[in-house]
C-alpha cells in the first residue's frame, strides 16, 4: 500500500476548516440587525433593547417583552453582566452595534446607570427610558445617588449580603428584606423566588464614576415609582427632572416592569413612536 500523500490530508483539512467556516458565516450572517427575531429587518419599529438591574436578570422583562413583541417591535433583553459599571456599559454598547437600524435603549434600576455609558457612541440610538433607574451625571457614582435622599433600603448594610469570589466582593439583597426593598408590591411566593435566583452585583458598581452621559445628547423618558425602596422617589424626580426627560410617576415598588408592564410597555411606545 502506498503511504497517504501529506498534500492530499493537508487539502482534507482546509476543505473541512472552509466548510465550517461557511456554515458559521451562514449562521452568524443573519445575526445582524435580525438578532431580536421578532420583526423584519426591514420594519421601520426600532429595536427596543431591555437592559436589567442588579439582583435581577432579564427575566423580569418577560411581561413588557411580551406585550411589545404582540405590537411587532423587536425586542432584545440581554443579560447584564454586572461585573463593573465601564465593563457592563462596554457590553451593552457591543450589543447595540450588531442591531441595524433604530434603538430604544431601556434601562432599570442599575440597568440605568449601564445604558447611560453605553449608548453615546450609536447615532442609531433614538431614545433612552429610565424605568425606576439611575441616570447618573459626569463622575456621579451609583452609591453616591442611592444616598442622596433618605429612603432607600440599600442604605443599610444589613440589608446587604456580601460574598467574595476569586477577584473581588458580590453583594445581594438579602432574602429576608428582599420583598420590602425590591418589589413589595408581587406577591412573597414570587419574591422568594426572585430572591433565592438573584444576580449578584459586583461591590465595585457603587463607586466607579459614570461616564459622560448619554442622555445630554439623546431625547430621553423616565417612570418614577412612588414607592420605591431601593432608589428614594425624591431622587428618581431629581434624575428626570435634570435629563429634561418625558416623566410619568406610578405608585410603584423598584421592579414597575413586573407589577406594571402596561405602564412600562406604554412609555417604551411613547419614546419609540416619537422617535422615529
Amino acid at each position: 500500500m502506498l503511504p497517504r500523500q501529506p498534500h492530499r490530508a493537508a487539502h482534507r483539512v482546509v476543505s473541512r476548516v472552509a466548510l465550517s467556516l461557511a456554515m458559521l458565516t451562514a449562521v452568524l450572517l443573519p445575526i445582524k440587525g435580525t438578532s431580536a427575531g421578532a420583526a423584519d429587518a426591514a420594519s421601520p419599529k426600532p429595536t427596543i433593547v431591555l437592559v436589567h438591574g442588579a439582583f435581577a436578570d432579564a427575566s423580569g422583562w418577560n411581561e413588557v417583552t411580551k406585550r411589545l413583541q404582540a405590537d411587532g417591535y423587536p425586542v432584545l433583553a440581554p443579560a447584564n453582566p454586572e461585573r463593573g459599571l465601564l465593563l457592563d456599559g462596554a457590553y451593552i454598547s457591543s450589543i447595540v452595534r450588531t442591531i441595524d437600524g433604530p434603538v430604544v435603549l431601556v434601562g432599570h434600576s442599575y440597568g440605568g446607570a449601564v445604558i447611560t455609558n453605553a449608548a453615546l457612541t450609536h447615532p442609531n440610538v433614538k431614545a433612552l427610558v429610565y424605568i425606576a433607574a439611575f441616570a447618573p451625571d459626569l463622575g456621579e457614582t451609583v452609591g453616591g445617588l442611592v444616598l442622596k435622599n433618605p429612603g432607600s433600603g440599600l442604605s443599610s448594610i444589613d440589608n446587604l449580603v456580601l460574598r467574595p469570589y476569586p477577584v473581588g466582593v458580590d453583594a445581594y439583597i438579602n432574602p429576608r428584606v428582599f420583598h420590602d426593598v425590591f418589589a413589595a408590591d408581587l406577591p412573597a411566593e414570587t419574591t422568594a423566588m426572585m430572591a433565592a435566583s438573584q444576580r449578584p452585583a459586583e461591590v465595585t458598581i457603587l463607586v466607579t464614576p459614570s461616564g459622560v452621559p448619554a442622555w445630554r445628547t439623546i431625547p430621553s423618558w423616565y417612570m418614577v415609582a412612588s414607592n420605591d425602596k431601593t432608589i428614594p422617589p425624591a431622587t428618581e424626580r431629581f434624575m428626570a427632572q435634570r435629563m429634561g426627560a418625558t416623566t410619568v410617576e406610578i405608585e410603584s415598588s423598584h421592579v414597575a416592569m413586573m407589577s406594571h408592564p402596561d405602564a412600562v410597555e406604554d412609555l417604551i411606545v411613547d419614546a419609540a413612536e416619537k422617535t422615529r
